[in-house]
């Protein structure tokens, strides 16, 4: 049902929180006025396949993998650094599977998480007071580029657009096939008890993959290449979907189109013209095909799902009030600050109907908080009968910084609000859906992986830090230590469904227990 009272542009009316101001008023309409001009990037039958989707996960059917950059630039708009992302999340997600034995719903924060909020407007460089860098699609990173871009705004759509482009022709031409290669190398790996739980498990896939193929799972076309004529099938196709913070409404106002929705554009059934004539000469009304006319929706048409941020999420904002008409899925960071009750009214506002598969809720507390906010959220919610998606972001609530000035985050720490989270959940008759993650699968030149977040099954120190550390933004996983997160969470579910008690990758990987 569309939003009361809204239009794509009611948010105006109210105060936009961590709102840029251009100087050059004229060309941001202009640039504005191009952007609604622009084919969308994603379709409304793309947008209804993962609200589909999103409902499974919210009954318990399938988990949700939300994962990416913190924020995406524009120079990394690479074949490497994007094959090596969608590489990540694809491995990531085909060991959740093995341990879940559940679909995993595979989000990108891809193709367009170009702007960042940020604490303060305002930051110090060299004694001078210049504009916090605020992301790729508004200024530059240089001090001396910090004056809003409205161009920015074009690079951005084009970028996600080549991004999203070079996504959609990996996944078709069989990158995600399970027949193809993985390099399940465990070298990184300095625990031997943590090795010998990933050579389990890794042991377990091949050997199934096998499996499939001897009993003539993946044969015929579907066991020949994509390059020589085969077909996708089973094991080589897979659904991507992307999204990114809406924080930028002007930008997402000039790509929300109102357009038909797929799944009500089916024609009403027509009386049969003989059977009419059987029965009378007259002719009647119902002797014309009848067709309904197709319901329509407002799509941001810039990602498939979008959230509200943390610092964007006030009740009487221009956010929440523009997300609350549009029909794709939405997410919504739920964060120490948030209120039981204000949880509640937000819900209300937003998904007033209460459709399924509609609001995923993005838990970021802290280690040292999670005990204290997230039960009474999920009691709240529960008493509200609102039907949401719970998700666990373990990555934004557990920043530091060392002696030495570094952001950083520790991976003992991620990891143990992430189990928290598994554990109060179960406490409170709820179920964790998905994990939100900051991850990277870059390597440089000589094949090694970035250096941003401490410890992990390749135990990084502090002091190596510094060897690879390339994000301009907030620390990401690596490879290795993403993959680390991806045999925690698989081994839980595993336990699950085998009644094992106790689990040996938590302990080597350095969790904390409660």
């Amino acid at each position: 049902m569309p939003a009361e009272n809204w239009t794509s542009t009611s948010w105006q009316e109210k105060h936009a929180a961590q709102a840029i101001v251009y100087p050059d008023e004229a060309k941001l309409e202009s640039v504005l006025a191009k952007l609604k001009t622009l084919p969308p990037l994603v379709t409304p039958s793309e947008i209804e396949r993962l609200r589909h989707q999103l409902a499974q996960v919210q009954r318990n059917e399938a988990f949700l993998l939300h994962a990416g950059d913190c924020a995406e630039s524009f120079d990394a708009c690479t074949h490497q650094n994007i094959t090596a992302k969608i590489g990540l999340i694809l491995s990531f997600s085909l060991i959740l599977i093995w341990g879940a034995r559940v679909p995993i719903v595979r989000i990108g924060r891809i193709a367009g998480q170009y702007a960042k909020p940020r604490s303060s407007p305002t930051e110090k460089i060299d004694g001078r007071e210049i504009m916090s860098f605020r992301g790729d699609n508004v200024n530059g990173l240089h001090p001396d580029d910090r004056t809003p871009d409205p161009s920015r705004l074009l690079s951005a759509y084009w970028h996600s657009t080549a991004t999203l482009n070079y996504v959609r022709g990996l996944l078709t031409s069989g990158f995600a096939s399970l027949n193809s290669p993985r390099d399940w190398s465990l070298s990184h790996v300095r625990s031997s008890s943590l090795r010998k739980e990933f050579t389990e498990i890794t042991s377990g896939l091949a050997s199934a993959l096998d499996f499939t193929r001897t009993i003539g799972l993946a044969s015929g076309l579907e066991a020949v290449s994509y390059e020589r004529g085969g077909t996708r099938g089973v094991l080589g196709e897979v659904d991507f979907y992307t999204s990114h913070e809406g924080l930028m409404l002007p930008y997402e106002t000039a790509l929300t189109r109102e357009l038909p929705i797929p799944c009500a554009t089916t024609p009403s059934i027509p009386v049969s013209r003989s059977a009419s004539r059987s029965v009378s000469r007259t002719r009647m009304p119902s002797d014309e095909p009848q067709y309904t006319e197709p319901s329509r929706a407002h799509y941001n048409t810039s990602a498939h799902f979008l959230w509200i941020g943390d610092r964007t999420r006030q009740l009487d904002g221009a956010h929440v009030e523009y997300f609350r008409g549009i029909r794709n899925p939405i997410g919504v960071k739920v964060g120490p600050s948030m209120k039981g009750d204000e949880l509640v009214t937000l819900l209300e506002t937003i998904n007033p109907d209460r459709e399924d598969g509609r609001v995923t809720l993005i838990t970021r507390y802290g280690a040292d908080k999670i005990d204290a906010h997230l039960p009474e959220h999920i009691l709240a919610v529960q008493a509200s009968g609102h039907p949401v998606i719970w998700v666990c972001d373990p990555m934004h609530g557990n920043t530091q910084t060392t002696p030495a000035g570094i952001k950083t985050r520790h991976f003992g720490t991620i990891i143990s609000e992430l189990t928290s989270c598994l554990r109060i959940h179960a406490e409170q008759t709820s179920r964790l859906g998905g994990v939100s993650l900051e991850f990277t699968g870059e390597v440089d030149e000589q094949g090694f992986s970035v250096t941003e977040c401490l410890g992990g099954s390749m135990e990084l120190a502090e002091e190596e830090l510094g060897l690879r550390y390339q994000s301009f933004c907030d620390p990401r996983l690596n490879f290795e230590q993403s993959l680390d997160v991806a045999f925690l969470v698989s081994n839980y579910f595993k336990n699950q469904r085998t009644s094992i008690k106790g689990d040996t990758v938590y302990e080597a990987l350095g969790g904390r227990r409660h």
